[in-house]
């Protein structure tokens, strides 16, 4: 009986629409959030919220049932999704807002692992992270090299939160790499007075936003790509399983054959 409970759950979570109701409550949540900004303290937004976080707890409770509490836990994601949800109770009544806000759009991030695009690509991301040192480090010093070239030689051209130290310098080059306002703002007064300063921009934005940027996407597309690879080599391996049996199986119809004929 209990075994029999445990498969109708089961089933029941699996169920193709199960998990496009739970990515449409989601929405909902975020429709909610995007309205409270509107209409702080309002009751209908408020009892919405309740409703949303009690479905959650069910779809939670459902999911373990069915999957079991090691099936359950055995997944990341579902470890990620209980955490959300027990914080969205542990901190229900808070009179911490800032914090139970926060647990509201934190509820938002339940999106990653309701859609499966979205997961490998967040998949993808963390297993890219150990490739992504040696690139990391590499524009950290790129970096430092620029913004100590930058105090040295325009901490007296533009005012003291652009070069006037390492630190202001390293936001400045943020600024640069991103070309927001980069020419007209710093490059343009720096090369007025500094001629040789467009070889420090040019060369700065070359490396730091053309090649050190493309690289770290390269990194996470080819292992993007390497995971579609994976799945493409498990179903070539299955599939081969598959017809050496079925050669086996031949071959065994074969020879009873051939026996029966001699016979």
């Amino acid at each position: 009986m209990q075994s029999s409970f445990r498969d109708t759950i089961r089933r029941l979570v699996e169920h193709r629409l199960f998990q496009p109701v739970i990515i449409g409550v989601i929405l909902l949540n975020g429709l909610v959030i995007v309205a409270e900004s509107y209409r702080p303290g309002d009751s209908i937004l408020l009892l919405l919220d309740t409703i949303i976080v009690w479905i959650f707890v069910v779809e939670l409770v459902l999911k373990i049932i069915g999957l079991g509490v090691r099936g359950y836990f055995s997944e990341r994601w579902n470890i990620f999704d209980f955490t959300i949800v027990a914080l969205s109770l542990i901190f229900y009544n808070t009179p911490l807002v800032s914090v139970l806000r926060l647990i509201r759009v934190l509820r938002l991030i339940r999106m990653i692992p309701a859609i499966p695009a979205l997961r490998k690509i967040i998949d993808s991301l963390m297993r890219s992270l150990p490739a992504l040192t040696g690139i990391l480090g590499l524009t950290a010093l790129i970096f430092s090299i620029y913004a100590i070239i930058g105090t040295t030689f325009f901490r007296g051209v533009l005012p003291y939160e652009f070069f006037g130290s390492f630190h202001t310098s390293l936001f400045t080059l943020l600024q640069v790499v991103t070309f927001e306002s980069w020419a007209s703002q710093v490059a343009r007064p720096v090369i007025a007075e500094i001629p040789w300063a467009w070889f420090y921009f040019v060369s700065f934005i070359v490396i730091g936003a053309l090649v050190i940027l493309n690289l770290v996407v390269a990194v996470i597309l080819d292992y993007l790509g390497h995971e579609d690879e994976e799945a493409q080599k498990e179903n070539m391996e299955r599939l081969y399983r598959e017809n050496e049996a079925l050669r086996q199986d031949i071959q065994e119809i074969k020879d009873i054959l051939l026996r029966d004929k001699d016979r």
